[in-house]
């Protein structure tokens, strides 16, 4: 089994920073894409960010220029660096991870998800 903890949610001041982390462990050998997503209040989670195996990465636009995703490989982990956060910002964000597993399988897995919240 794979689990996927995230941390480095909380409440931070307009304009401030945090960085999210998306560990995974168990029965991993490697992550091949991980991915973001967020879900404010009543309304339906979406995309934030993408990174795949070669190290490429994608946004979506409302966060381009403030959001940096990237990944270490060896700590089988990935990162969300948040700069010039806004109150729009806040919300339950969610790691996506599809993962290699030791017994040689593809699959996708969750986190539990983790708070941020940007004061205005």
């Amino acid at each position: 089994q794979v689990q996927l903890v995230e941390s480095g949610g909380g409440l931070v001041q307009a304009g401030g920073s945090l960085r999210l982390s998306c560990a995974a462990s168990g029965s991993i050998f490697s992550i091949n894409a991980g991915i973001w997503y967020r879900q404010a209040p009543e309304n339906q989670r979406e995309w934030v960010a993408t990174i795949t195996s070669d190290g490429s990465t994608n946004y979506a636009d409302f966060v381009k220029g403030r959001f940096t995703i990237s990944r270490d490989n060896v700590k089988n982990t990935v990162y969300l660096q948040m700069n010039s956060l806004k109150p729009e910002d806040t919300a339950l964000y969610y790691c996506y991870c599809n993962v290699e597993t030791s017994y040689g399988r593809r699959v996708g897995y969750w986190g539990q998800g983790i708070q941020v919240t940007v004061s205005s």
